[in-house]
């Protein structure tokens, strides 16, 4: 059954679904909250709200008040003060990055998460470690490969959590080439995980494939890669008012621009970001 595949083999969503079936003109066509009430009602063979994986996954929490208090390290940069371009994603060149760990008691690898602010467009490698010389060697490894220019055209700043591993600010900052800033480093507040929303959100899309607790040592490159391409080729809403169009198409007139060497050494180095091979 149509529903069924997208939904258990394609991993789609009823809001995915829902347009899918006017598309292609299928007989059960049905509006998104009507194929949501079938599957409440259980008249999706398969399908059940267990099989949502939204639904399933996403509670509802609420947002702790939190005290802000001066920031600790007088070198970082609160978020506070990121420029409200970034904030509307009227610019591109504005990331926020985060790891992915596996279990307790698995091997030490990780999944390093890139997702680009304005165009969603998400960038998954798998890291040796979660330590701070890992996260430091793949952007090392990305400005190395794709020049000083083109680094500083496509990443004008990245915004993290307060984690450990990425917490040596001047590194970060610094050049490979030269002791120059090449990239701003701007940091959230603790426990507050939705001033990342882009980087959680796609966390949440990897984790349907990367289940919390799995080892993440035995996932190979090419799987990682196929992850990410449907990840980034998955319809989404927040791109355009047609929910068809994939993030595969992404680029701006103004991103146009920045097409040919600099995209092409971009897309080149980033599939190189693992410090080992399996």
């Amino acid at each position: 059954m149509f529903i069924s595949e997208h939904i258990l083999v394609h991993k789609r969503s009823p809001d995915v679904v829902a347009p899918l079936l006017k598309q292609e003109q299928r007989p059960a066509a049905v509006s998104t909250k009507t194929l949501y009430t079938y599957i409440d009602q259980g008249l999706i063979p398969g399908v059940s709200n267990e099989s949502l994986w939204e639904k399933r996954k996403r509670i509802k929490r609420k947002r702790r008040a939190i005290k802000r208090v001066k920031k600790q390290h007088a070198r970082r940069t609160s978020i506070e003060k990121r420029p409200k371009t970034v904030e509307k994603r009227e610019e591109f060149g504005h990331w926020e990055l985060d790891l992915i760990v596996g279990g307790k008691g698995t091997s030490k690898p990780v999944l390093m998460t890139l997702i680009e602010r304005k165009t969603r467009m998400l960038r998954v490698r798998k890291l040796s470690d979660k330590t701070q010389a890992s996260v430091l060697q793949a952007l090392k490894a990305i400005e190395r490969s794709m020049g000083v220019g083109p680094f500083r055209s496509m990443f004008k700043s990245i915004t993290a959590d307060n984690g450990s591993e990425f917490l040596d600010v001047e590194q970060m900052e610094r050049s490979g080439f030269s002791k120059k800033r090449h990239v701003k480093l701007y940091y959230a507040h603790p426990y507050s995980s939705w001033e990342r929303g882009s980087n959680e959100n796609a966390n949440r899309m990897v984790r349907r494939f990367v289940a919390k607790g799995d080892n993440i040592g035995k996932y190979t490159i090419d799987r990682i890669d196929e992850i990410e391409k449907w990840i980034n080729n998955y319809p989404a809403r927040s791109q355009n008012t047609n929910p068809h169009r994939s993030v595969s198409i992404w680029r701006s007139p103004h991103e146009q621009k920045l097409s040919g060497p600099f995209f092409a050494a971009f897309n080149f180095t980033i599939h190189r970001l693992s410090t080992f091979r399996l």
